[in-house]
């Protein structure tokens, strides 16, 4: 079944996580594919939007950039979780995570939408 969206991977995404969503089905683009171990956030979120895909990370100075975006008014969607649930959420957990985001009709009614660990 085809999933709602595109995905774009920040560097930070672990390997399990990119083999777990694609074995999933989604359509899943690596920044480091595209522009390398050490390339610029500002680039990649452009490049993100541009390409209609939702950029899913953990990176505080890209969720620095969606915000400022956020003030600019520019479009764009975004999956995001803190460090903090990053350290408590399992590799299976982010991509249930998606999944259930993925389900929901009001998904993205705001440009960022966050993940965190089950209670």
């Amino acid at each position: 079944m085809a999933k709602p969206f595109p995905l774009f991977l920040d560097n930070q995404i672990r390997q399990p996580i990119v083999d777990a969503l694609r074995h999933a089905g989604w359509d899943v683009v690596r920044a480091v594919d595209l522009f390398g171990e050490r390339n610029n956030d500002e680039v990649i979120f452009r490049y993100a939007a541009e390409q209609g895909r939702v950029f899913l990370t953990n990176d505080k100075g890209i969720h620095a950039i969606a915000h400022r975006w956020l003030r600019e008014g520019r479009a764009f969607r975004m999956v995001y979780w803190w460090a903090e649930h990053r350290r408590r959420m399992s590799d299976g957990e982010v991509v249930d995570a998606i999944e259930c985001l993925a389900a929901r009709s009001d998904a993205f009614a705001y440009a960022i939408e966050y993940i965190k660990p089950r209670p």
